[in-house]
């Protein structure tokens, strides 16, 4: 059975990417609005009730509207926007989180699709608080520096029009008031949210996060081979996953693993372990494709999962 898929948003980045790797697939048809008719209500509530699933990729008072032009009992959704993430009645996407949060996605009718900065978080995080290393009180900091185009269109095109001009390095949300933040506080077991502080990069995509540990603040101080134990045992017994966990070298200080364009292109996030055992400090990076897993390809790989297919369909590790 061939199933039919409308991305309503298409014309955008996340969107203009999912349709690219969906390319060519044989059990796919996807439904495309004329682009005349984006617009169009009437038509775009057509194709959302035609559809075996829809892949919103809107700002978030436009994905409601569409959930809400949705009358039958039957299409299915991934939201990519900011709306849902933290909606009890929907399955939040992604399936590394935890051993049944793939079988949760893979019933769920409705999906909501991570955002890319919390995902580093919560794969970081996550498995040292249910392995017990790390409190859920922890105070933690997050910080990383993502391409520019996670800004969408408007930040994509003045980026490019403006060449080598635009900072390398652009702090920015320093009200600590990210809209990301109720995610990541939901979804990483933490009692607290964290210090964000996100950077834009004068690059288009890609992302390096970083997640600095004071070991000397909890009770009983794991080891950086404690902490890489606990996250390989974690993505270990996640099948089908994408999140990878580096090989760990107390010795090492650099490499170039950590270039936050490593994984373009992919689904995959790797975490990486740093660790000063005599200092009790440790940094865990996480490094990905910030419109991979952050966001195209964490979408197709929701969808796989919610036809049943092999999670790696269209995806490129």
């Amino acid at each position: 059975m061939v199933a039919k898929i409308f991305i309503d948003g298409e014309a955008g980045t996340t969107g203009l990417q999912i349709r690219e790797r969906l390319a060519g697939r044989r059990d796919l048809e996807v439904l495309s609005i004329a682009p005349e008719k984006r617009k169009d209500q009437d038509e775009r509530k057509r194709l959302l009730n035609a559809a075996d699933i829809a892949i919103l990729c809107l700002p978030d008072e436009a994905a409601k509207e569409s959930v809400r032009l949705i009358e039958n009992e039957t299409t299915r959704v991934i939201d990519a926007s900011t709306a849902h993430r933290v909606n009890e009645a929907w399955a939040y996407g992604f399936p590394e989180m935890d051993a049944g949060q793939t079988d949760a996605i893979a019933k769920a009718r409705y999906v909501a699709n991570p955002g890319c900065w919390p995902q580093g978080l919560i794969a970081s995080v996550r498995p040292l608080i249910e392995a017990r290393l790390l409190p859920a009180d922890y105070p933690l900091s997050y910080h990383g520096i993502s391409g520019y185009s996670g800004g969408g269109r408007q930040m994509i095109e003045d980026y490019e029009a403006a060449g080598q001009v635009p900072s390398q390095f652009m702090p920015y949300a320093l009200t600590f008031k990210h809209k990301h933040l109720p995610e990541m506080q939901a979804y990483s077991g933490l009692g607290r949210a964290p210090l964000f502080e996100p950077v834009v990069g004068n690059f288009a995509q890609g992302m390096t996060n970083s997640l600095p540990l004071h070991l000397d603040m909890v009770a009983e101080i794991p080891s950086g081979k404690d902490i890489h134990a606990a996250l390989s045992d974690f993505y270990a017994a996640i099948p089908n996953g994408f999140v990878k966990v580096a090989p760990y070298d107390p010795a090492l200080g650099k490499t170039d693993a950590l270039d936050p364009q490593v994984h373009n292109g992919t689904n995959i996030m790797t975490l990486h372990v740093f660790a000063n055992d005599d200092a009790a400090q440790a940094v865990i990076v996480s490094v990905y494709d910030n419109l991979g897993k952050g966001a195209s390809g964490a979408a197709v790989q929701n969808l796989n999962i919610m036809l049943g297919v092999d999670a790696r369909e269209s995806l490129e590790g």
